[in-house]
């Protein structure tokens, strides 16, 4: 099974063309959009990219992942492309990607966002990709597993992922974290949403977490329109403007392929 940082040496390898095939969406514009958080953190870091939306017309819902297993966070997520109107833009941070990944097949998802976030290909899982890092990439200070669940030090979270984000609010986030199973960091993908549905992927160039270069490997093998912005981590936090035109553009993008 590939790690994260093999993608890295295969990159230059893989056709752009590859996930491009696409489930068509209805003509209709799409509207919806679903995010998803990822580890160690809660929906409440949406708040800035909500706003932005919903003043923009979209219906937006934010998904509250338990991050047990990634069965569990599927089905949420599940739940809330069920309940959302229309054709939904499924938006993924982090472990959410991975969650997308699988959840993203459903026929009423139009696009997949990804945003700093895992892009697992089948049978990969967070654990996989993250085995075996690269000489001199960062190592994110997650601490020792305690009944299953894993956390980030706090004092180094701000440094590691939230770099860019107002330091009070970094300082709420680290304490403030919610655990993180290792069932979900183990949750392996069966059928990606990327290879068949139209993907968007924002590459955050200051990432400590997730290094940028294996995100740029990840968004190529997926076919993803890439973008890129200096941004920590936590970029969804610190720049919610840039990430909303992320996901607006594919929604627009979306209603445009199914024509």
């Amino acid at each position: 099974m590939s790690s994260l940082f093999t993608l890295l040496a295969a990159a230059s390898a893989l056709a752009l063309g590859v996930g491009a095939t696409t489930t068509k969406a209805h003509a209709a514009d799409v509207k919806s959009v679903v995010l998803v958080h990822g580890g160690f953190v809660d929906g409440s870091g949406w708040q800035g990219v909500y706003d932005i939306l919903t003043k923009d017309g979209y219906d937006v819902t934010i998904v509250q992942n338990p991050t047990t297993s990634l069965a569990d966070d599927v089905a949420v997520t599940r739940r809330a492309i069920a309940a959302a109107p229309g054709q939904v833009v499924l938006v993924g941070h982090s472990y959410g990607g991975v969650v997308v990944s699988e959840a993203g097949t459903d026929p009423k998802v139009a696009a997949v966002v990804y945003i700093a976030a895992f892009a697992p290909d089948a049978g990969e899982s967070v654990a996989s990709l993250i085995a075996n890092p690269a000489p001199g990439a960062p190592v994110p200070p997650i601490l020792p597993p305690v009944d299953g669940f894993l956390f980030l030090d706090k004092a180094k979270f701000a440094a590691s992922f939230a770099a860019d984000v107002r330091p009070d609010i970094a300082s709420f986030m680290a304490n403030s974290q919610v655990p993180w199973g290792v069932a979900a960091l183990e949750g392996k993908v069966t059928a990606p949403a990327w290879k068949a549905k139209p993907s968007w992927y924002l590459v955050a160039t200051e990432d400590k977490m997730i290094p940028p270069e294996a995100q740029r490997a990840m968004a190529k093998r997926s076919g993803a329109t890439v973008s890129e912005a200096k941004g920590s981590h936590a970029v969804y936090v610190s720049k919610p403007q840039t990430v909303a035109a992320l996901i607006e553009n594919a929604a627009k993008g979306a209603q445009t392929a199914a024509q």
